[in-house]
């Protein structure tokens, strides 16, 4: 299988402007009936998962989530984490529709310029850390979500608050590496790499020069968080989002990018991202690019910062007439004061079990 690496570079970044959705007719409610008929369809065909995803989203859900219907879900949809997480976030709205109401138009304007203050006073902050990667790599035929484990990294990676990342590799599939160097990316290893989790993508979104397109999404509740979700969106001459591709020879594209975020109803930071590339020329071997981030609080030197808890990276390619899905499920581990020492611990080796959970 070809060597295939995503980067995103930290080169022209974003603004922020925002639009409120177009008000539309309420359809009816999903049927549990429905439901079930779409998700047997999507077993038979997964390029349908994307329509069930926007019928749930447009339409909301007449019946009650139960653990049947999540188990049923899940072994039809070869486990597909966005239709999981758009269930529950139905569900929830299903049960409380006046805390599920969308903000007014005021209050989106204020949580949107809350949020770009908020976050970019944190990229300004962001300490020197170093941290520990769990990175598990595995890969199927595109559509299938039919996964197959290829290797398993434990990377330590150095940042400065300039925005340098450095990355060294420790083990590969449990075997350590004598005298690893660091490096501007994992990628010797061979397979898919990503960088650029902690800050390039967060500071993407709301600097002002992306001149970032804003839409009020949804209401959900993560990790116990109230939070108000926008889709946003990035054009190519101001995303300046660089994907490689690099085999039997190197390509490079540049393209835009567009997703989902999470923002905390009451701190206004980030609490998820979803982001996509867009843009992509039509003869390059990248089909699409994805990427979720979650965050989490974490103590640095007795301060508590809001970083990368898990990040999940996909990727859809062409190698000759075949189309592959490479995923990557990272883990993040011990965020330490710069220059610690990063130990491999009893249990960095095991199987990630499941990956972005969607009832968090």
């Amino acid at each position: 299988m070809k060597k295939i690496i995503f980067v995103t570079l930290l080169l022209i970044l974003s603004g922020l402007v925002f639009a409120q959705e177009t008000p539309t007719v309420p359809q009816k409610l999903l049927t549990q009936a429905e439901y079930v008929k779409m998700l047997y369809d999507v077993e038979k065909n997964p390029k349908k998962t994307d329509e069930l995803i926007q019928a749930i989203r447009t339409r909301g859900i007449g019946f009650e989530l139960t653990d049947g219907l999540r188990g049923l879900t899940t072994s039809k949809s070869r486990n597909n984490t966005e239709l999981k997480r758009t269930l529950e976030e139905a569900a929830r709205r299903r049960a409380n529709p006046e805390g599920a109401k969308l903000p007014e138009p005021k209050e989106v304007a204020e949580i949107l310029s809350k949020a770009r203050e908020a976050n970019l006073a944190a990229v300004e902050e962001m300490p020197d850390f170093v941290v520990k990667q769990l990175i598990q790599r595995s890969a199927a035929y595109a559509g299938t979500n039919n996964f197959r484990n290829l290797d398993r990294l434990v990377v330590a990676v150095s940042y400065r608050a300039e925005g340098k990342e450095e990355y060294k590799i420790l083990s590969v599939n449990g075997v350590l590496q004598n005298n690893p160097q660091s490096k501007g990316s994992y990628e010797e290893t061979g397979g898919t790499s990503s960088t650029g989790e902690f800050v390039t993508v967060l500071a993407k979104i709301f600097k002002t020069e992306s001149e970032t397109k804003f839409d009020v999404a949804d209401t959900d509740v993560i990790r116990g968080r109230k939070s108000v979700v926008f889709y946003y969106s990035i054009e190519r001459d101001k995303a300046k989002q660089l994907l490689i591709a690099s085999g039997s020879f190197t390509d490079s594209t540049i393209t835009g990018m567009k997703g989902k975020i999470w923002i905390d109803r009451e701190n206004f930071r980030v609490l998820r991202i979803e982001s996509e590339a867009t843009e992509i020329p039509e003869s390059f071997p990248i089909r699409s690019a994805r990427r979720v981030i979650d965050y989490e609080w974490v103590t640095i030197s007795d301060e508590n910062f809001l970083l990368p808890s898990l990040s999940d990276v996909r990727l859809t390619f062409r190698e000759s007439k075949q189309i592959y899905e490479s995923k990557n499920v990272i883990r993040f581990r011990e965020y330490q004061k710069y220059g610690s020492e990063v130990k491999i611990l009893d249990g960095d080796e095991e199987e990630v079990k499941d990956e972005i959970q969607p009832n968090q």
